[in-house]
Order: structure tokens, then C-alpha cells, then sequence
């Protein structure tokens, strides 16, 4: 049975906790301060040691350009806590703020600009150091402070790992929506949550093997004894009678409550109003890459595929040498794969398997796959086995992001068997996609890889894009990608 904490030990949780929250905001605006201070300072040396437009003269010492920094600090910070860059609560990816950051660093950049401008100081209007100078600041800001922020997030996560800081989480609900929760919380520890356990409600079992703590009665009981931070609902089929009753457990004013939605309040995320001869419509989900997008997103194929060509062509020869020099066959791999509108093509990979993998019959790589080579097992640990595949997307026949596509044997069985599936076949197949960066690739379940296919393919953007090409960069350079084997 659980044992409650004793109250003592409640307060102390409380005050350790607030303690650690002003902890991270403090570190998380020194962060700020420090990537934009030193970019600041960066600039200034970049601009006396680089001769253009013109050759640096009569450039003021750094000490004197103190007021144009400040501004570049203070509208920069401003910037940040409108965007609630200091409101989060989970630790986050520094690439999940890489848009926010290059937005507000932009907008501190004009009017550090107009600020230059504007400035009457004689010794300033004899050069254009200082608006060459923010021209710099403003490249290696968003660099650095990306960096510092990733750099927090670090102490962050070994605060963590340490058992500081962490949210005391209780899960309410039941069947698979609890356990697609339940077993997100166990696979996650990285996202800072400690579970304390789940109240059965709605009748079906939890397969997860976490510990029940008695009905939803005994919820207010556990909130307050347990000192519980937060409660994920999970149950999806509740009515808003059932979700008020839930909800009025949970009655400390500390408390935070999150509810995992349906599915059809997952696609109406994003209601706008459209109209129709006059009519109102609900545009209950709007496909995103159509029109000019797909035009945008092909001319970024186009220059990605080729630069990346053009820049890996040195490391993709000696990766095929190594393969030939390793086992006997090929160093290419060839094999149809369906793409857009089920059109089926052949993907080109580097070999990472025996010639002989598939002479029983296809099947799915597992860990420690005995079929792999040894050069084949890193090279799909570091993702660069797909290095071939530029020429896939050069040609057409894939985006650099995308639902990873599947060999049509596989296609016609999960049609079959998951709702929505040719669903992911709206958009080119992709070398890297959302589902494969949050850990879904290899043998895992193929339900969740399409939900994270579908939310890409509706909610699609440049942004997006760049984030999960940087974060397939960072996966492969790290070895920190899930699943790859």
C-alpha cells in the first residue's frame, strides 16, 4: 500500500520545489544574458578583425558600444517573456525554441539598427562599425543563445537525474489512452516526471505495470498525502460531467491538470472560419502543404539535396569503400518503397545487411539484428545509411522531411488493420520525419508512428523542417538516436 508523506515532508517538498523553480528561471535569463553578451562582444572583435565592407578605422573601444549591448539585452529579454520563453515548466529541446529566438533576435536587431542610426555621438557616425557590428550580433546571438539555453537545459536534466526538480505526476484514467500516457511517462525520464501511479477509472485494464492507488475518491486524499504536482487525465471518452467531477478532486490551487484530448479535438487544435458563398464553415483541419508550400518546400529539397551532394560526396565514396572492403556485395541497397499518392519507387540506401538478409522472407531489423554487418550497425545507428537517399530527393521522389516510406507488402497489411493510414501517403515520403525523431523507427508500433505522421502532415512548416533536420543531425553526431538499429 502506499505510504502517504508526512506533512513535514509535504512543506519541505513545496519550499525545495519553489526554490528550484526560481533556480531554473535565474538560470535561464543568465543563459539569455550571457549568449546575447557574448555575441555582442563576438561581433565587435569579428568586426575589427574582418576588413568588410570596409577596413576597420577609428572603431571606438568595446567599452564604449555599453549602451547599444543593453539595448540588444533588454529588448531581447522582452522579447523572450512575451513569447512566455520564461513561463515553461518541462525541460525542452533548445531547437524547440530555435524559432522564438531567431524571431526575437531579429526584432532586437532593427531596433538596435534604428538605435545605431539614430545615435548623435560624433565618434559613432565616422564608421559604419556599429551597424555592421549588429549585422554580426545578430547571427552569432541566435547561435549562442540557442547554445546557452541548450547548456541549461543540461543542468537541468542533471538536477533531475539527481531526483531535484522533479514533478510528482498520479495518471486518471484507463484501456489505451492511459496506457499510451503511462507508458510515455516510463519511456520519458528525461522529461522530469516522476510517476506516482495511476487511479483506474472507465472500466477497461491498464496493461502498464504501475501501481494503482485505490478509486477517483481517494484522489483528493492523494493529492494533498502525496503532494502531487500534477494529474494527466486519460480518458478521452468522458463526458464534461465526468471530467468536472475528475477535476473537482483535484482541489489544491497549486495543482496542475492536463487532459489528453480525443481525436477529433486533436484535428479542430486549430479552428479558423472560413466561408462558402457566404455560408460560415468550421475549417476543422486545413491540409497544410498545398499551394506556393509545396512550391516552398521543393525549391528546399532542391538546394538541400545538392549542397548535401555536393558537400558529402567525399564521405559517401569512402562509406561505400569501407562497405566493400567489409563483407561481399554491393555497397548500395536497392528497394521499392511507396511514396506520394501510393506511387511506388526505389529507395537507395548504403548496404547495412548481409546479401543474404532476406532469403526466409522479409522481416522487420530488431536490436542486435544478426543479420547486420559490422560497418552496418553503425552506420544505421549514425542515420548514415540513408546518405544516398539525396539523390532520391534530388530526383523527386522524397523530401528531406517526410513520413518514412514503407515497402508495399507491409503498406497493404497496415492499411488494413490502422485507421487513416494512406492517410501519410498525402505528402512525399521523407529521409528523416517527426516520428523518427521522437524515437519511433525500427521495430516499434507502427499506430504511433502514424499519428506523428498525420500531426506532421497538418501542422507543416518551414520551422518544423529545420528543427527536425537539426535534431536528425544532432541524434546522428550524438548516438542518440532511439531505436536505430
Amino acid at each position: 500500500m502506499q505510504t502517504a508523506l508526512p506533512q513535514t515532508s509535504q512543506l519541505n517538498l513545496g519550499a525545495m520545489r519553489r526554490r528550484y523553480q526560481a533556480l531554473m528561471l535565474a538560470s535561464l535569463v543568465a543563459a539569455d544574458v550571457l549568449g546575447v553578451v557574448l555575441g555582442f562582444y563576438l561581433a565587435y572583435q569579428l568586426r575589427l578583425a574582418v576588413p568588410f565592407p570596409t577596413p576597420a578605422q577609428n572603431v571606438p573601444p568595446f567599452a564604449e558600444f555599453t549602451p547599444l549591448m543593453m539595448v540588444q539585452v533588454v529588448t531581447i529579454l522582452g522579447a523572450f517573456f512575451f513569447a512566455r520563453m520564461y513561463h515553461r515548466q518541462r525541460v525542452r529541446y533548445s531547437l524547440d525554441d530555435l524559432a522564438t529566438v531567431f524571431s526575437a533576435v531579429s526584432i532586437s536587431t532593427l531596433v538596435s539598427l534604428s538605435f545605431a542610426t539614430l545615435w548623435r555621438d560624433p565618434r559613432f557616425l565616422v564608421t559604419d562599425a556599429p551597424r555592421v557590428m549588429i549585422i554580426y550580433a545578430w547571427l552569432l546571438t541566435i547561435l549562442l543563445v540557442v547554445l546557452m539555453r541548450g547548456l541549461q537545459t543540461r543542468l537541468q536534466r542533471a538536477l533531475q537525474a539527481r531526483g531535484i526538480g522533479r514533478t510528482r505526476v498520479v495518471v486518471v484514467g484507463s484501456g489505451e489512452p492511459a496506457d499510451t500516457v503511462l507508458h510515455r511517462l516510463i519511456a520519458n525520464p528525461r522529461l522530469g516526471y516522476d510517476l506516482i501511479g495511476v487511479i483506474p477509472w472507465g472500466g477497461q485494464k491498464i496493461s502498464a505495470d504501475v501501481r494503482a492507488l485505490g478509486t477517483l475518491d481517494d484522489l483528493a486524499d492523494m493529492v494533498h498525502k502525496e503532494a502531487i504536482d500534477e494529474v494527466i487525465i486519460a480518458a478521452p471518452a468522458a463526458s464534461n460531467e465526468d471530467l468536472l467531477r475528475i477535476i473537482e478532486k483535484c482541489d489544491r490551487s497549486t495543482l496542475g491538470i492536463k487532459v489528453l484530448p480525443d481525436q477529433f479535438q486533436i484535428m479542430a487544435g486549430q479552428l479558423s472560419i472560413s466561408e462558402l458563398g457566404g455560408l460560415p464553415l468550421l475549417t476543422m483541419r486545413d491540409i497544410a502543404l498545398r499551394g506556393w508550400k509545396v512550391t516552398l518546400k521543393r525549391a528546399i529539397d532542391l538546394i538541400g539535396s545538392a549542397v548535401g551532394l555536393v558537400l558529402l560526396s567525399p564521405l559517401m565514396f569512402l562509406i561505400a569503400i569501407i562497405i566493400k572492403l567489409d563483407s561481399p556485395g554491393p555497397a548500395l541497397f536497392v528497394q521499392e518503397r511507396m511514396g506520394l499518392d501510393g506511387k511506388r519507387f526505389y529507395l537507395l540506401k548504403f548496404r547495412t545487411m548481409r546479401v543474404d538478409a532476406e532469403q526466409h522472407g522479409p522481416g522487420w531489423t530488431r536490436k542486435d539484428d544478426p543479420r547486420r554487418t559490422r560497418v552496418g550497425a553503425f552506420l544505421r545507428r549514425t542515420n548514415l545509411d540513408e546518405l544516398p537517399q539525396l539523390i532520391n530527393v534530388l530526383l523527386g521522389e522524397m523530401s528531406l522531411v517526410g513520413p518514412r516510406p514503407e515497402r508495399p507488402i507491409y503498406v497493404e497489411e497496415f492499411r488494413k488493420r490502422i485507421p487513416r493510414y494512406m492517410e501519410r501517403h498525402r505528402e512525399k515520403a521523407g529521409m528523416t520525419g517527426w516520428a523518427q525523431v521522437n524515437g519511433l523507427r525500427g521495430d516499434t508500433s507502427i499506430e504511433e508512428r502514424t499519428k506523428y505522421d498525420l500531426w506532421y502532415i497538418e501542422n507543416w512548416s518551414v520551422w518544423l523542417d529545420i528543427k527536425i533536420i537539426l535534431l536528425t543531425v544532432w541524434q546522428a553526431l550524438s548516438g542518440s538516436s532511439e531505436n536505430a538499429y
